[in-house]
């Protein structure tokens, strides 16, 4: 992995001043992945981390997504039965964060001895971070551009030769300087996305129909959420109601993640 990928999943990031301020800085997900390396179980990393099972695998499933091999891997018997290990890609991110912390730590003591204002630079660097509350996030290679009067259909290839498509505006297309073999982040919020188990004769009009197994239902109240792996790797999840039929939707269901392609955003670096 190039330290550029480094940088896409938060190693770039560890610039600390107070233990509260540094979760956005990515250290909460490697010290997950230090917990998962110790611990061979998810569940209990999680627990030792203070947050849910849930919570735990959404953390693992955007780094997993982010990454150009896995970080984390899930081990045969199920959650009960089985457990997860770090990849060695996991076991070199959490190498690289922990060493480029230290130089950042060693850069931030040097500047802070020239700086009378130190901590309103920091402050401005906590703003150039983004934070988004899409569930999916993925890194994709822009393959075509088709474009329309007012909209532009990008088609994107993530990892593994799996692809989906993205619709924007003109506009768009020139602020964020997209072209063939531009690397991108694509984001699609969970209640966007529709998990079909039988596609049948139905006629979909969207775009973007891409089918794999289900690897995890976590059902709530109201909502269950729905993960699927593509065969490239790229995780989707979906949130659906139980009306929508969820508990008929199992571990290893083969099934299609359906959104469309308007409900894709992008964005560069």
């Amino acid at each position: 992995m190039s330290e550029k990928k480094s940088a896409d999943l938060g190693v770039s990031g560890s610039l600390s001043f107070t233990m509260a301020e540094q979760d956005f800085l990515g250290l909460s997900r490697i010290e997950l992945l230090e917990k998962i390396d110790q611990l061979g179980s998810i569940t209990k990393a999680g627990k030792a981390q203070g947050i849910s099972y849930k919570t735990a695998w959404e953390q693992v499933d955007a780094l997993n997504n982010l990454a150009e091999k896995p970080l984390v891997m899930r081990m045969a018997g199920g959650r009960g039965g089985g457990g997860t290990c770090l990849t060695d890609e996991g076991k070199e991110v959490v190498r690289r964060y922990r060493a480029i912390q230290a130089e950042h730590e060693r850069f931030l003591a040097a500047l802070s001895e020239h700086l009378d204002e130190g901590e309103k630079f920091y402050q401005f660097l906590r703003k150039v971070n983004m934070k988004v509350s899409a569930r999916n996030l993925w890194t994709g290679e822009v393959v075509s551009l088709s474009q329309g009067t007012i909209n532009t259909l990008v088609e994107l290839k993530l990892k593994g030769n799996d692809t989906l498509s993205a619709q924007v505006t003109n506009e768009s297309i020139e602020t964020l300087q997209l072209a063939p073999g531009r690397e991108v982040f694509a984001m699609v919020k969970a209640p966007a996305v529709i998990i079909v188990k039988e596609l049948g004769e139905a006629r979909l009009s969207s775009c973007n129909i891409l089918k794999g197994r289900i690897c995890r239902v976590t059902e709530g109240q109201v909502n269950s959420e729905i993960s699927l792996e593509l065969p490239g790797g790229t995780t989707i999840s979906a949130t659906i109601t139980k009306g929508q039929g969820s508990l008929a939707l199992t571990e290893g269901d083969e099934a299609w993640a359906v959104f469309q392609e308007s409900s894709v955003i992008l964005g560069v670096v």
